[in-house]
């Protein structure tokens, strides 16, 4: 009994020996002294660090901006319609003609107003002389009532028929201006300069009044006008700068301003109109053309920016106990790289936003080293390799790097065949 006692106490020692051991083998891999199997980086029991990329955080510029998309337009767009509805029997101008103000661009069929115009002017010119006569012969009875020659009721009949003579007259007169006025319509002309940017109708075509034949186009100015919903519409003021680029391309080539809002919203789309007025028109910018606008809101100088790429979001749902009610948090965070080998997260608050770069208010500091790939995938201290750090092989050598020993060919990286001299 004493012997298998003695026996038993051995084994226990053993064992506590044993995981004495292992426990010592495996540990030290988060401390700061020897890590793994001999004491070097990536030996047995290391977690495995993240491969990232990093770039410096830098201060710059960043504006808030909106965005939004319209079709250039000459400030002064105007429709050319008849104002009496005939055949057109010539066009004188076409798409691309420079015409002034009052020039003829069409000719209509004028037969019937100028048949019109020379019977109200015949009317005119019998209202007249029977006004002459009877203004005459009531100045006569005048004259004689005034001599007690006439009785009242004669000189009554002579006021009476020179007021209604005076009356024809006016109304064949208006009569006359009306028709002078519609054979003048028969020639169509631009009410004002520009150039003839639209035609819809050709010689032959019976047209009616407010029908557009023409659009003539005022091209010393072009706007472009935008429709933004509530919010945008409200942070625009006039006087805004705009940055524009046709849609699809890379560079904003031509300049704007905000010069005009519109006091109201739409009741139906509930969107409110601003206007966009082209201060520099850039190569290749036309009327018609779809333009991406953005209007420079706020503009912040000497500030923290990173790409919105680089940071993590954290959303999480949260119901408020009183209410019932389910909303989302988000939370950001990005990380930044100590000594190239820990990942440190940071809680971001951010600012305004500009495309792709977005303004950090607090969180990261200018010279800091931003992980800007791989990010997802890594918690706080974790370990991580920055992509353009050199690595070492497992005797603490750069990988690459050639080494040279007396008696020796050099060495070089890992996978690579070792040659040494007898």
């Amino acid at each position: 009994m004493k012997h298998l006692s003695y026996k038993h106490k051995i084994q226990t020692i053993l064992s506590i020996f044993s995981i004495t051991f292992i426990v010592s083998c495996s540990g030290g891999g988060e401390s700061g002294g020897p890590q793994g199997m001999g004491g070097f980086p990536g030996g047995p029991g290391m977690t495995r660090a993240t491969t990232v990329e990093v770039s410096e955080i830098s201060r710059t510029t960043i504006s808030d901006q909106i965005r939004a998309y319209g079709s250039v337009r000459a400030q002064d767009n105007v429709r050319v319609t008849p104002q009496v509805g005939e055949r057109i029997l010539r066009i004188y101008a076409d798409l691309g003609d420079t015409v002034r103000a009052g020039q003829t661009l069409a000719k209509l069929n004028d037969t019937n107003f100028r048949q019109q115009f020379e019977r109200d002017q015949a009317q005119m010119e019998q209202s007249r002389s029977a006004l002459q006569r009877d203004s005459l012969n009531f100045n006569r009875q005048t004259e004689l009532f005034n001599l007690n020659l006439v009785s009242q009721a004669e000189l009554d009949n002579a006021r009476t028929t020179f007021f209604a003579s005076r009356a024809a007259f006016q109304s064949a007169n208006a009569a006359m201006t009306q028709s002078r006025q519609n054979l003048s319509y028969t020639e169509v002309k631009s009410p004002v300069a520009g150039v003839v940017t639209s035609r819809s109708a050709s010689p032959g075509d019976v047209v009616g009044t407010g029908q557009a034949i023409y659009e003539v186009s005022n091209l010393v100015g072009y706007e472009i006008r935008l429709y933004l919903p509530l919010g945008d519409w409200r942070n625009t003021k006039v006087g805004q700068p705009v940055n524009m680029r046709p849609s699809g391309a890379s560079e904003f080539t031509a300049q704007g301003v905000v010069s005009r809002i519109s006091p109201e919203l739409d009741p139906v789309t509930g969107l409110g109109e601003v206007v966009i007025s082209l201060t520099e028109r850039g190569e290749g910018v036309f009327p018609g053309m779809l333009m991406e606008s953005r209007i420079n809101v706020t503009t912040k100088d000497n500030v923290v920016v990173i790409p919105r790429s680089a940071m993590v979001e954290n959303v999480q749902t949260v119901i408020e106990p009183e209410s019932n009610v389910i909303r989302l948090s988000r939370t950001y965070s990005a990380f930044v790289s100590q000594g190239d080998s820990i990942a440190v997260r940071r809680i971001l608050d951010l600012g305004i936003q500009q495309g792709d770069r977005i303004e950090v208010l607090s969180g990261l500091e200018a010279g800091e080293k931003l992980i800007i790939t791989g990010q997802t995938s890594l918690e706080d201290k974790s370990r991580v390799r920055v992509s353009s750090a050199p690595r070492f092989d497992r005797e603490g050598n750069p990988q690459g790097a050639v080494q040279s020993t007396q008696g020796t060919q050099p060495i070089r990286g890992e996978g690579q065949a070792t040659q040494r001299s007898n």
